[in-house]
């Protein structure tokens, strides 16, 4: 676990870093255009299926969410300010209120396993492992990859997790991602 200020990746190593990505405004387009601004940036991108869930925290339309997982030198801050420009390129500003739709959310999950308070981010993301629709895309793509301050694999938190409670119901991309 390293707790160290993500500024940058010591030694210019690969970090792995694990996305969430949801949308309830023209969601299909909007995860279409993400994708590619995604895999500009980070070609070895690999993504989760696709799935639709209700809004969690306000009345709306329901989000199609999926993971992402993909390996980089960037530091934390030069992945979020990609990550930004990807969701402003989708029509998100950044003022826009958190409780409501919204074109495109793009969050670090974990970024390899740092840990701490950083602007912009909480390592790894206090909640996910509290939505279906962050951790089962997650826990689909990587398994084994584990939590860096609960010591667990997505898979075994995936498992314990009451999915009965949180519906998510697969939706097919255009792309043929999901």
């Amino acid at each position: 676990m390293t707790s160290a200020p993500a500024s940058c990746v010591e030694g210019g190593q690969s970090v792995t870093v694990y996305v969430s990505a949801g949308s309830n405004v023209a969601p299909i387009e909007s995860l279409l255009k993400a994708l590619a601004g995604v895999r500009t940036s980070f070609p070895d991108v690999v993504v989760s299926p696709a799935y639709a869930n209700t809004a969690v925290g306000f009345a709306g339309p329901d989000f199609i969410n999926l993971a992402l997982a993909f390996t980089t030198a960037r530091s934390l801050a030069g992945v979020l300010e990609v990550l930004h420009a990807i969701e402003e390129d989708c029509g998100r500003g950044r003022t826009d209120p958190k409780w409501a739709p919204r074109r495109m959310d793009l969050d670090v999950l974990m970024y390899g396993d740092v840990v701490g308070a950083f602007p912009g981010a909480t390592l790894p993301r206090p909640d996910f492992v509290r939505r279906a629709f962050m951790l089962g895309p997650l826990a689909e793509i990587a398994p084994d990859a584990v939590h860096p301050t609960l010591g667990v694999s997505m898979g075994q938190l995936w498992a314990e997790f009451d999915q009965g409670a949180h519906r998510l119901r697969r939706v097919e991309l255009e792309s043929g991602t999901g």
